[in-house]
């Protein structure tokens, strides 16, 4: 399946959800927030919210700083 992931068209292979996504990214442990297709995809929804080809995803990593 190909999706648009922040911008850039990435292809993509046994990666079903969203949940599945951050694994796949290494994101599992970070702060992030998650935008599908123009909604945003809270947290308690990743596990349950599938992925379809021509999807548009953004996701955005917390920095903190200072």
């Amino acid at each position: 399946m190909n999706i648009t992931l922040n911008g850039k068209t990435q292809q993509l292979e046994q990666v079903n959800t969203v949940a599945e996504l951050i694994a796949f990214l290494g994101y599992q442990d970070k702060r992030i927030a998650v935008e599908a297709n123009g909604d945003i995809v809270p947290k308690s929804l990743h596990g349950n919210t599938p992925l379809a080809d021509g999807d548009q995803i953004e996701i955005v990593v917390a920095v903190g700083g200072g």
